[in-house]
């Protein structure tokens, strides 16, 4: 592990491998970034979001069945959930305003952002890789449709949804609507968020291929082989950049301001972290020597199988 991750492995207060302490750690620490600055009471509807989350994701909330995309699973969901409450930190203390609830809401619209690909009871063709092209608004419509067992009402279930919609990679930033300048930040530093947590996970390139099988799925075109998405990938990565300066107004440099002021690491660990799987990425495009898989380490393919999507 590089530098790095290694202190990005640190900050969650982990060693473990185990999935389940992970999440229970990101949960702690992004409890412990909020409570820096609001109090106790108001993260309360943040923690029955995470805990219907958790449910959700793993069958147990009426009217739905578990999660089945292996790329957009419960652990990509509380990876942007944790690095959403890094960048509002950073930004808070940079000086900016950002009242409880655009905290809260940009919190709970980390948790439910993905929660388009889970399919609902009735549906029980194929899994919810089917929906990537519409997973977004269905999002916004989960968060709408089961506001009350959040405790909200109706306006603040549409402000959740605006901020979901700063994850979809479709809109650019002149199609994003916002009502007052905190719903803007919460949304600016989801899109961001969304985005460093899942490139910078240490198996991003061999969750890679888990993703490929949600996009065949999907009927993306020009998907053919699992070697498809990792030459995508440079490319994507690219408009990424792209959009996390320009888009959302370089919101990722917060992230240093966190690391600085917390952790005494004047650094921007996400980005480093990215940059270095980039870096790895490609050399693995440039030397066709060897099979790819052979270089994909960090997760045991073999073990793993087939993803469930193909």
């Amino acid at each position: 592990m590089d530098s790095s991750e290694a202190q990005l492995s640190r900050m969650l207060s982990t060693s473990s491998d185990d999935p389940n302490e992970i999440i229970e750690a990101q949960a702690a620490e992004t409890r412990r970034i909020f409570l820096f600055w609001f109090d106790d009471n108001a993260y309360t509807p943040v923690a029955l979001a995470f805990e219907s989350t958790c449910r959700l994701f793993a069958g147990r909330f009426p009217g739905y069945r578990a999660c089945n995309t292996d790329y957009h699973d419960l652990r990509h969901t509380v990876d942007a959930f944790l690095a959403s409450a890094r960048l509002m930190d950073g930004v808070l203390l940079s000086g900016r305003d950002m009242g409880s609830t655009g905290a809260v809401d940009l919190l709970m619209a980390a948790l439910f952002h993905d929660t388009g690909y889970i399919q609902e009871s009735g549906d029980m063709t194929g899994t919810g890789a089917k929906y990537t092209l519409s997973h977004v608004d269905r999002s916004v419509e989960f968060v709408v449709r089961n506001a009350p067992a959040f405790g909200l009402d109706p306006e603040r279930a549409r402000a959740i949804g605006r901020i979901i919609e700063c994850t979809d990679i479709r809109l650019g930033a002149a199609d994003l609507e916002f009502v007052g300048p905190d719903e803007e930040t919460a949304g600016y530093i989801l899109g961001t968020a969304d985005i460093l947590g899942q490139m910078a996970d240490r198996a991003y390139l061999e969750k890679l291929l888990f993703l490929y099988y949600e996009f065949r799925e999907a009927g993306f075109p020009g998907y053919e082989t699992e070697f498809d998405i990792l030459r995508k990938t440079m490319a994507f990565y690219d408009s990424t950049v792209k959009r996390l300066d320009e888009g959302f107004r370089h919101f990722r440099g917060f992230e240093r301001t966190h690391f600085r002021e917390r952790f005494g690491i004047d650094r921007e660990l996400y980005r480093e972290s990215i940059e270095r799987q980039m870096a790895y990425l490609a050399s693995i495009l440039d030397d066709n020597t060897v099979n790819f898989r052979r270089k994909l380490k960090r997760v045991d393919l073999e073990k793993l199988g087939t993803p469930r999507a193909s």
